[in-house]
């Protein structure tokens, strides 16, 4: 159990480290990410919106509880990483631009599953079916 505590702790805080600082350069249109998400196709304010979202997200990972919302951080975070990785696909990018953003899609996902009990929002399966009367 201390291992797998540590390995949500550990994937938690890179994620959500990701999604502050990549906020902040999205908010802040720092020079590569205006640059990157251009050469992309996206228009600059999507890279404002997707900045705003990815400050609430990295936020809402590291709060303490609020399980619904940590559910959508980590849908729009694997959302947010995985877009990546086919819009850098689509425009033929070697496999190194793909590497990150799948990585923390990985990341974000293992967060996800080692999340402790507080942090769910539900049984992971669904309940069994009531006999019939």
């Amino acid at each position: 159990m201390r291992a797998r505590n540590i390995g949500y702790w550990v994937s938690t805080a890179i994620v959500a480290f990701v999604l502050l600082s990549g906020g902040i350069a999205d908010v802040s249109h720092q020079q590569a990410t205006v640059e990157g998400m251009t050469r992309l196709g996206y228009p600059l304010y999507f890279t404002t919106l997707l900045g705003v979202w990815k400050l609430l997200g990295g936020l809402a990972l590291l709060a303490p509880r609020l399980p619904r919302l940590k559910e959508w951080a980590y849908a729009g975070a694997f959302f947010d990483f995985s877009g990546a990785v086919v819009s850098h696909a689509s425009m033929g990018d070697p496999w190194t631009h793909l590497a990150f953003p799948l990585a923390f899609a990985v990341i974000t996902l293992a967060s996800w599953a080692l999340r402790p009990p507080d942090r769910i929002l539900g049984s992971l399966r669904p309940a069994p079916a009531a006999a019939p009367a």
